[in-house]
């Protein structure tokens, strides 16, 4: 049955990841400018590519499933994976996180979990998801208020996503999940400046590592339930 879920779930991260193309084009804009039109979800899409998009989508499902097992939590991290991928490819694409991305990622989070809360073994706990959201969440106000040039108020948002996924296995794997987002991003940053790609003064996204963190974090908490 495992083997049965992680093949399901790399189904579906591909046919997802197949889809994102679109949106990243569209929500892929400079703060203050319109989504661009980008009709239709099928045929011919601007934009990254299908394929990349597709196989990181598929693996993060993957790995997931893997993790998670049969809890009833697996399908909450499957509805946010595509979300997450689209995320970080706009953050990267344009350093934003456009509030029509990060808002409801954290209702779904919010919400999605409460039910899987209702559900036989459930490997988590509601209570800890809302003190994740708060807890991460008011973290980064507090570095955003403190240091204003350091993020934006985007990662604030999806901090409040990320913390309810991770709150959700408990405060140690919120920790892990907050760390480790904060080391990925360090050690990208190491790489673009020795490959001299990036001075003091470069700006680096922060969101795609924060997302990456929250994935290392989330596949801790379902390993150890």
């Amino acid at each position: 049955m495992p083997v049965v879920m992680v093949v399901l779930a790399a189904v579906w991260g591909a046919a997802c990841g197949l889809l994102l193309p679109r949106p990243a084009y569209r929500f892929s804009v400079e703060p203050g400018e319109p989504w661009r039109p980008a009709r239709g979800w099928l045929g011919a899409r601007p934009g990254p590519r299908a394929a990349g998009l597709a196989a990181v989508t598929a693996l993060v499902c993957a790995l997931l499933a893997a993790a998670t097992d049969t809890r009833p939590e697996l399908g909450v991290w499957l509805l946010l994976a595509p979300l997450g991928v689209l995320l970080a490819t706009v953050d990267f694409a344009v350093k934003r996180l456009p509030d029509v991305l990060t808002l409801p990622l954290a209702g779904l989070v919010l919400l999605g979990l409460g039910g899987a809360a209702l559900l036989p073994e459930a490997g988590g706990e509601w209570s800890g998801a809302l003190w994740g959201a708060l807890g991460l969440g008011g973290g980064y106000l507090l570095l955003l208020l403190a240091y204003p040039k350091g993020m934006g108020f985007g990662d604030v948002k999806l901090a409040v996503g990320l913390g309810a996924a991770l709150g959700w296995y408990g405060w140690g794997v919120l920790f892990v999940g907050a760390f480790a987002g904060v080391l990925f991003n360090g050690l990208y940053a190491l790489v673009l400046v020795v490959a001299r790609r990036a001075g003091r003064g470069s700006e680096i996204p922060f969101g795609p590592f924060m997302i990456l963190g929250a994935l290392a974090g989330v596949l801790l908490g379902g390993l150890g339930a």
